[in-house]
């Protein structure tokens, strides 16, 4: 089955359902309406929506195709008139499958039961078959208070658990199997990726950061920043406005897998953290290419991200695992920090512009684009997604971090957290000791170097 282009909107009254589904029969359509879901089944089209409240079908219902243009489009009464449905435009979460949740209490119960039907029957049969050593062993078993003997197992070969998982909630595995063989040039863990722990991840990792800083990169970048300044006034024009999805947009949002997440507190904090640092990067390549993505994008965003580069997604700081439920989703200042400070040492220390006030832009921007919600945190994921899809290598990314993602912001993200978390981020004040690498020091040098030459030269 094909899910066709969809749209959804509604009035105060009805919510009206609008799909492309061109060169079929009308008369073929099946329409189905039971509590908040809404099923449309017209060959080869397919479409089940969820919907936040409950819709039904009455008089006023209707359902209309205009062949001219090949939309069918589907009107339904609110149970409730005047009820705000919210998030229409969220593809992903009214295509998400509804949770799904043990029964509280058996479904069925025997009230009574006649000779034969409880089994025992059966039971009588199958003693029966029993061979005459089976019986003995019974026998035996039984005079011994069922103590029955047994044997040690023959050796078997121990199962093979060198596998890691990886990406969005840990559920990945074996998608580096062959990084040898391909030119990854973010992949800081070597061969050894699909084996390597995740405190070695870390460890690998901050290492590799530590190398590739370049004292003399970030001076001279200090001393001219002439362009550099300019990247930071660089102004995106119309991120103010209100987010509407474009249709490349709905498609993409269509091809996304449709999934179910069920995650605990301490997940769902790792998530919003990890989220940070995926809008960093997209952030500052967005920032440094002025909204007009070149081919070196994706190894930039990819470059940024410990998530990506060394699949070491946050927390930084280890975290409580028995804080109270409550408290699961207010962050610290100082998490938001470490967070961060991971995002800044990298884009101090791979990409051509290396400036923390440059990084200071990018938070800023990341924190904006948080406080606007999930419209806006989506935009920015797909942009990403579709950037990173178009690459050779890269795209591997994109199947185990942002998929998810686009879905899980849709669908199971809250809106207050990440507004709330937003605002932080805006008046957070990142010191440049997190980074660890002697900022002031380099620049109070810098600036003595400056003064210097400028004295030679009036002399």
């Amino acid at each position: 089955m094909i899910t066709p282009r969809f749209s959804c909107d509604q009035t105060d009254d009805t919510v009206i359902v609008s799909l492309y589904c061109p060169s079929v029969r009308a008369s073929d359509a099946e329409i189905n309406v039971d509590d908040t879901l809404l099923t449309i089944h017209i060959n080869p089209y397919f479409l089940r929506l969820h919907f936040p409240h409950e819709v039904v079908e009455d008089e006023s219902s209707t359902a209309l195709y205009d062949p001219s243009t090949g939309y069918l489009t589907i009107t339904l009464a609110k149970a409730v008139k005047g009820q705000i449905f919210a998030d229409l435009d969220l593809l992903a979460k009214l295509l998400a499958p509804q949770s799904s949740r043990p029964p509280p209490a058996p479904l069925i119960e025997v009230l009574e039961s006649s000779p034969g039907e409880d089994g025992t029957d059966e039971l009588t049969r199958g003693a029966t078959r029993l061979t005459l050593e089976d019986k003995d062993e019974f026998l035996k078993a039984a005079e011994n208070d069922w103590q029955v003997s047994q044997t040690v197992p023959e050796t078997t070969a121990e199962l093979d658990l060198s596998g890691r998982y990886y990406g969005f909630l840990d559920k990945y595995t074996g998608y580096f199997v062959h990084v040898a063989h391909t030119e990854n040039e973010i992949n800081e863990l070597g061969n050894s990726v699909e084996s390597c722990a995740l405190d070695e991840r870390r460890k690998l990792r901050i290492t590799h950061e530590n190398g590739k800083w370049d004292e003399e990169h970030y001076m001279a970048d200090y001393a001219d920043d002439e362009y550099i300044q300019e990247l930071i006034a660089w102004d995106e024009s119309g991120n103010s406005s209100e987010v509407v999805y474009t249709e490349e947009e709905k498609t993409e949002m269509l091809r996304l897998p449709r999934k179910e997440y069920i995650t605990d507190g301490i997940q769902e904090r790792n998530l919003y953290l990890t989220l940070i640092t995926l809008l960093f990067a997209y952030a500052y390549d967005k920032r440094t290419t002025m909204d007009d993505p070149t081919p070196e994008s994706a190894w930039t965003i990819c470059s940024l991200l410990p998530a990506f580069s060394a699949l070491d997604p946050p927390p930084y700081a280890s975290a409580k695992s028995d804080m109270p439920v409550a408290c699961r989703l207010a962050f610290a200042d100082g998490e938001l920090i470490t967070t961060l400070a991971a995002s800044y040492r990298r884009s101090l220390a791979f990409p051509l512009y290396r400036s923390f006030q440059l990084s200071e832009a990018c938070r800023r921007d990341a924190a904006s684009y948080m406080a606007r919600g999930k419209r806006m945190t989506t935009r920015c994921l797909l942009e990403m997604k579709r950037i990173l899809d178009h690459h050779e290598v890269y795209y591997v990314y994109s199947r185990i971090w942002l998929d998810d993602f686009c879905v899980w912001i849709q669908s199971c993200a809250r809106e207050n957290v990440l507004e709330e978390l937003g605002g932080r981020l805006g008046r957070l004040v990142v010191p440049k000791s997190a980074i660890g690498w002697e900022l002031e020091r380099v620049e109070e040098a810098t600036g003595l170097a400056n003064c210097g030459a400028g004295d030679t030269d009036d002399e």
